[in-house]
């Protein structure tokens, strides 16, 4: 049976087909789930008058070697781009011949960011004092609003006659956006209602410091809610056979793309992560604004052994969640389950499949470039015709 499978076939016959395989290469039967009851969206959407259906489709196979994800997967996408799907399982059959991605969680950490404002630029500093001293009963009535959220520190940073507050939270499996802002909220009213201060002072609970859906090389330095690394060793005959370069043209095509970004100014240096991240967040339940704070993946390649090529992918930023939101809609939450992305540290395992998506996706679009095959294929692959 085929390791893969094929793109093409739109009849009802073919989708079913293509089913059938799923089911028997993985044992899970992806059905459809139609649409959830109106009851089931509060706190996800207001106003509701009716679906937008969009189409589902499976990439694969991943292989990948994670500090929390190991082992086979077929992906689930919805996405509206012709070649984007084929591009990816492309993308991970080639790293697949070569053993794999590998990845590495480095940590954990959304933050949100209020700022506290003064009359005089003298305050910041015995604020900053009160902070450290109450950091205890802060940090209790913060995880007071959540069963699992943890607060891990609060970072300060005085500016002018005002001091932001960045409080970092591990969110554990949930993206937790919704999880910071409530527990920091509580925080602040407690350090309202207790610091003392004769010429008084307010605060507002978010100064965009956090860079919440906002690309932000503050984010991109030190993290913003999952931080993974990934690596794959192509072994060169598999990159000639499936991409058609040699690792030495490829590296080569890179150079020039990567000046191309620095001219431009554009955020991270990847060609287009972005995709990968919306194909999944949209099967998987997850805020798909975040794809614009989580875009700013880091690629890098070089030769090895003469004939190999070695890719490396920095995501300092996937927030992700395998709980609340829209990853209780049936069908999000049904993908999670074929991904095994439910339980204990399967936002973790989550994040390192996006983050091994996002690299095999460049891989293709790159070897797609060196060849001159980009436009061929969209061509082909990318109209109704």
């Amino acid at each position: 049976m085929s390791e893969i499978l094929l793109p093409r076939g739109y009849k009802k016959e073919d989708t079913q087909k293509r089913k059938e395989w799923l089911e028997k290469k993985t044992g899970f039967h992806l059905n459809d789930s139609g649409p959830d009851n109106p009851e089931e969206f509060r706190g996800i959407i207001e106003n509701h008058v009716g679906y937008m259906y969009l189409p589902l489709a499976a990439a694969g196979p991943l292989l990948i070697n994670g500090s929390y994800a190991n082992g086979e997967f077929y992906i689930p996408l919805c996405t509206l781009e012709g070649t984007l799907t084929m591009s990816m399982t492309r993308g991970l059959f080639l790293t697949r011949l070569s053993g794999g991605i590998k990845t590495c969680h480095i940590k954990q950490e959304l933050s949100r960011s209020p700022i506290f404002i003064f009359k005089d630029i003298d305050h910041g500093k015995p604020f900053i004092a009160w902070i450290n001293e109450h950091y205890e009963k802060i940090k209790s009535e913060a995880e007071s609003t959540t069963r699992h959220g943890r607060l891990l520190r609060i970072d300060k940073y005085p500016s002018q006659n005002s001091v932001i507050l960045d409080f970092v939270y591990d969110t554990a499996e949930a993206s937790g956006q919704n999880m910071v802002t409530i527990a920091t909220h509580k925080a602040c009213r407690y350090i309202n209602d207790n610091f003392r201060c004769d010429s008084g002072f307010r605060y507002y609970i978010e100064s965009n410091f956090n860079g919440d859906k906002n690309p932000a090389y503050k984010s991109l330095l030190l993290g913003r809610s999952h931080y993974v690394v990934g690596s794959a060793l192509i072994e060169g005959r598999f990159l000639r056979r499936i991409l058609k370069v040699s690792a030495r043209d490829y590296v080569d095509g890179w150079l020039q793309c990567t000046r191309g970004s620095q001219e431009a100014g554009i955020f991270g240096m990847n060609m287009h992560v972005a995709n990968a991240l919306t194909a999944i967040y949209l099967a998987t339940g997850q805020d798909a604004a975040s794809v614009v704070e989580n875009s700013g993946g880091i690629i890098s390649y070089e030769v090895r052994n003469s004939s190999d090529l070695y890719a490396t992918i920095t995501m300092p930023s996937i927030t992700v969640g395998t709980v609340g939101g829209g990853t209780r809609l049936k069908q999000a939450r049904k993908n999670l389950e074929f991904l095994g992305c439910t339980g204990k540290d399967s936002s973790k395992k989550f994040a390192e499949i996006v983050c091994a998506c996002a690299l095999a996706l460049e891989l293709s679009l790159g070897g797609a470039i060196a060849s001159d095959e980009f436009a061929f294929s969209h061509a082909r692959y990318g109209r109704n015709e």
